[in-house]
């Protein structure tokens, strides 16, 4: 996992949504689809790009599989965004503001 894939699979409202969809619970494939009007094929591409990214982890319950949110990559970006927030916030703090008279 990159973090350039993570963005770019971010990137996907659709994925977003989805991930916000499994952060409530894990669901398989139909339950998936039932929350948009998109066909299963298509649902089934914006999975694999999240899979691919490590965003999601799939597993087999019989005859189903089950997919989940795996947070430790959204973690891994989060980490990243803060530490780039803190050297702006680093910046902006050595600059005075100007005194009012």
């Amino acid at each position: 996992m990159t973090l350039d894939q993570t963005f770019k699979a971010l990137n996907d409202p659709v994925r977003r949504k989805i991930l916000n969809l499994l952060k409530k619970k894990s669901m398989n494939v139909q339950e998936i689809v039932s929350c948009f009007s998109i066909s299963q094929p298509a649902i089934s591409r914006h999975l694999s790009v999240l899979k691919q990214a490590d965003l999601i982890r799939d597993e087999r319950h019989g005859k189903q599989v089950m997919y989940t949110i795996n947070t430790s990559v959204l973690e891994e970006a989060i980490l990243w965004m803060e530490d780039l927030r803190g050297k702006e916030h680093e910046q902006f703090s050595t600059i005075q503001k100007p005194s009012h008279r």
